[in-house]
């Protein structure tokens, strides 16, 4: 059950990181998928804490934190950290209907919003 768990946990962090490295080398041409992937793990240990503390609004204060994060780690400023965003947001969905439309399931994006 505890390695389900890990590996569960691990692939859903993968598939996080492939998004925000899609949308980092979209936006702002950053390609590296090790800086994604400390980026997704941040963002989502990020999201867990502000939605546990703060179980009200969390959800939009974990967002405007998560953009916070992805503006600070890449550049461009705001506008391109909305979008690399919404771009990893897009791959993501996209990832897992392909996982989805092979059999794998039960996955999530750890490290993106949505």
């Amino acid at each position: 059950m505890v390695v389900t768990s890990l590996v569960t946990f691990g692939v859903s962090l993968i598939i996080g990181a492939i998004g925000i490295y899609v949308g980092a080398s979209l936006v702002s041409d950053v390609e590296n998928f090790s800086y994604a992937l400390v980026t997704a793990l941040v963002g989502g240990i990020l999201w867990g804490i502000i939605e546990f503390f703060v179980p009200l609004i969390g959800g939009l204060v974990a967002f405007i934190v998560y953009l916070w994060l992805v503006n600070n780690r890449y550049p461009g400023g705001w506008i391109d950290a909305i979008l690399i965003t919404l771009v990893a947001w897009l791959a993501v969905i996209i990832t897992l209907v392909i996982l989805s439309a092979v059999g794998v399931e039960g996955l999530e994006a750890y490290g993106v919003p949505g």
